[in-house]
């Protein structure tokens, strides 16, 4: 949305909407801006959750993992959880064969992983990343 659309929507001029978003910029409430790509049309259509347990819940096997797997590109979202699983991640893939690769030459080689359990997704039902503020 540009600017001028912004400030007629909330009922300001430019100039002072201008400020206002720069400012939630620089304090960080506003992180960045990003296209949204259609994980279909780029041929990444299987998306993918994955349960994993570590063998030891320390601080040094936590901050391990996250490290790992911080720049592999098919994961797209990755939560330190409660509960029986340690992460949740969210894949993306072209298909099974690729999935099978990134298991077996990525996350089944990182230490301290005891167990791994993937679910495929069979469709979107909702998505955004729209916060409800």
């Amino acid at each position: 949305m540009s600017i001028q659309a912004l400030a007629e929507r909330v009922g300001l001029t430019t100039s002072p909407c201008s400020r206002r978003v720069r400012i939630l910029e620089e304090v960080g409430v506003i992180k960045g801006y990003v296209a949204v790509v259609d994980q279909t049309t780029v041929e990444l259509p299987v998306s993918v959750f994955i349960s994993i347990k570590l063998e030891r819940q320390r601080e040094e096997e936590l901050d391990r993992f996250s490290k790992s797997i911080a720049s592999w590109p098919e994961v797209l979202e990755c939560y330190l959880m409660t509960g029986q699983r340690d992460y949740l991640m969210r894949v993306v893939c072209a298909d099974l064969p690729a999935y099978e690769r990134f298991l077996k030459e990525k996350l089944t080689r990182l230490e301290g992983v005891a167990s791994i359990e993937s679910s495929f997704a069979l469709g979107q039902v909702k998505y955004t990343n729209v916060l409800p503020i």
